[in-house]
């Protein structure tokens, strides 16, 4: 059996988690395997079926010889599993609880959560049909289109990312939005969402008067921006109009100057900045409220069609 590990991809570590039925069969979810190493070298597992008729023993016997093979490697110990994890910071989930790897046969792929920490579930696996998962991946990378019931695109976000539905009433609700075709969405997130038609979506929100903003995870939650008009440093949190006034600023720069550094010590890029600074003004769904659309000097970047170009 060939076998190769390597690092997950950022956008693979949602596929470490429990999807709904519609995705898992998409993706060629066969199940998956939880398990705790207990008191550092035992290894105690449970397995969860998803895709029924696809467990069969081909698979069963390359599983059981894949899972062996990581327990002579990484999953040998808990001390063995922290050592890989330290030594892999690129497989991190962003924490100190979380590692991914994704282990590559032939036909199947085995998506690994881990977790080096004593009390805690070392091992989450979710094992796929490699060709089904790498095509769903594949057609999600087009992103999700929100759009009005006349078809006009509004906004367009990464699979996985969240969005902000307002009511008049003021029920306001954050929701994952999750790929399914190019014209079906999934709200809601993990086992419990909701399957809609894009178009079908767009309908029942202008029925209701409610409205819809991306919470586009390639923003910062909140940015440091200079009001021009009132010579003044804000803050503006996503998804919300306006700025809160503060008082921060550098000692010995221009006020501008003083918000350049203070965004780029918390870690904000000027085109993160820029479409922080335009979402809180003009919309959360405008194109200039996406990072993507600023240069690495958060110079906003016409496309072809504001150019006046043929498409």
């Amino acid at each position: 059996m060939d076998m190769t590990i390597e690092t997950m991809l950022p956008e693979e570590r949602k596929y470490t988690y429990t999807q709904s039925s519609q995705i898992s069969g998409q993706t060629g979810c066969i199940g998956h395997l939880r398990a705790d190493l207990g008191g550092g070298e035992e290894f105690f597992s449970s397995w969860d079926d998803h895709g029924g008729d696809t467990k069969t023993q081909a698979f069963k016997d390359e599983f059981d010889a894949v899972i062996n093979q990581c327990r002579d490697d990484f999953l040998k110990s808990r001390s063995a599993l922290s050592q890989y994890c330290n030594a892999h910071p690129e497989a991190s989930f962003g924490n100190d609880r979380e590692w991914g790897v994704r282990v590559n046969t032939e036909n199947y792929a085995y998506l690994m959560r881990l977790n080096p920490h004593k009390g805690e579930y070392s091992l989450y696996c979710y094992c796929y049909r490699r060709d089904w998962l790498d095509h769903h991946m594949e057609q999600a990378r087009r992103g999700i289109r929100f759009i009005t019931p006349r078809f006009e695109e509004k906004f367009r976000i990464p699979d996985g990312d969240q969005i902000r539905i307002s009511y008049p009433d003021g029920d306001v609700r954050d929701r994952t939005a999750r790929y399914i075709d190019d014209y079906h969405v999934e709200v809601g997130g993990g086992p419990f969402s909701n399957l809609y038609h894009i178009c079908e979506f767009a309908e029942r929100l202008e029925q209701s008067g409610g409205t819809v903003i991306p919470l586009r995870s390639s923003l910062p939650e909140r940015c440091i921006v200079y009001v021009e008009s009132t010579d003044e440093i804000g803050i503006v949190t996503r998804g919300e109009m306006g700025y809160t006034p503060t008082y921060m600023k550098p000692e010995g720069v221009s006020k501008r100057k003083g918000v350049e550094y203070l965004n780029e010590a918390q870690g904000t890029t000027p085109a993160q900045a820029a479409a922080m600074s335009a979402g809180s003004l003009f919309g959360w769904d405008t194109k200039a409220a996406d990072p993507a659309n600023y240069n690495a000097a958060g110079e906003l970047q016409k496309t072809r069609r504001d150019r006046g170009e043929a498409r």
